[in-house]
């Protein structure tokens, strides 16, 4: 017999059963066909080194069809931990650009508030930067509850004609958190 006869023998033999050896470990076909491909590959590359004998070739294929299987699990999984680290540096990074995006409209709108009368910049600064009630504000610094929601009004009549439209629509979503 050819050697090139035996090496058909030889890989008809062994390459289904390699195949399936390879999918229970991998679960995925094509990546089985691929290995048992390689595990041929490697063994016509080195046959000279492995003993003729059937029981040698088939453990050499086994076994190298096992490792390379053990090998791609190890990959995945390393692939897989830099995907999951990089989702919470994307998540990480997303919350620290919300966090300056956040800082920048804050500043800007600090800077127009200042520009409102005393009273006025107070009322605003309660109500809508800590979030206290116009009974509250009323209640703390001694006015009517009218008088508040005026000053309020004013306030932000003068923050809308000012403020960066751009930073409007972040102001009241900002404002609502």
């Amino acid at each position: 017999m050819s050697e090139r006869t035996k090496e058909e023998v030889l890989f008809r033999k062994y390459y289904k059963s390699l195949c399936h050896f390879a999918w229970e470990m991998t679960s995925d076909m094509l990546v089985a066909e691929d290995v048992v491909s390689d595990a041929f590959l490697v063994y016509f590359k080195q046959k000279d080194r492995i003993s003729e004998e059937e029981a040698a070739i088939k453990n050499f294929l086994y076994s190298t069809v096992r490792f390379s299987c053990y090998n791609l699990a190890r990959q995945r999984k390393i692939v897989n931990r830099y995907w999951e680290k990089n989702e919470y540096l994307d998540h990480y990074d997303s919350e620290i650009e919300n966090n300056i995006i956040r800082s920048e409209v804050l500043a800007e709108i600090l800077s127009i508030v200042a520009t409102l009368p005393n009273a006025c910049q107070q009322v605003f600064r309660k109500g809508y930067l800590e979030g206290l009630s116009n009974a509250e504000i009323a209640e703390e610094m001694g006015i009517r509850v009218n008088t508040v929601k005026t000053q309020k009004q004013r306030g932000m009549q003068v923050l809308i004609q000012k403020l960066n439209p751009e930073f409007l629509a972040l102001f009241i979503l900002f404002i609502k958190n």
